[in-house]
């Protein structure tokens, strides 16, 4: 178990497949050029620790902390850049609230987060 997990985590294709049919290559793989970079720039056992907060959560599994963290980080990343497009359209390079408010506004999808920074 340990060494099918140190394999995937190592960045390189398996020699083998396991049972399960699925190839290292189909998973997120670190960039060639930065030997020991994370999947995940989210500390895991933090994600995982939220998770377990909630009392409706009994049982989660690596694979689902690791989709979460991965989730957060792309909807940080999303909210992050749209924010900045604002700043940058007052001709700032420096985030402000005002920018995170309005990127809120201004993107659809970020409806459910109205009012949230009140």
């Amino acid at each position: 178990m340990a060494a099918a997990a140190a394999a995937a985590g190592s960045g390189t294709p398996r020699e083998e497949e396991g049972s399960g049919g699925e190839s290292a290559a189909s998973q997120p793989q670190p960039p060639a050029n930065a030997p020991g970079a994370r999947l995940s720039r989210l500390p895991l056992a933090r994600v995982k620790a939220l998770v377990k907060a909630d009392p409706d959560v009994t049982l989660a599994g690596q694979e689902a902390i690791f989709i979460l963290a991965r989730a957060a980080e792309l909807f940080v990343e999303t909210i992050a850049k749209d924010a900045y497009c604002c700043a940058q359209q007052g001709k700032r390079k420096t985030l402000q609230r005002r920018d995170l408010d309005n990127a809120i506004e201004a993107v659809d999808e970020f409806a459910f987060l109205e009012g949230t920074l009140d």
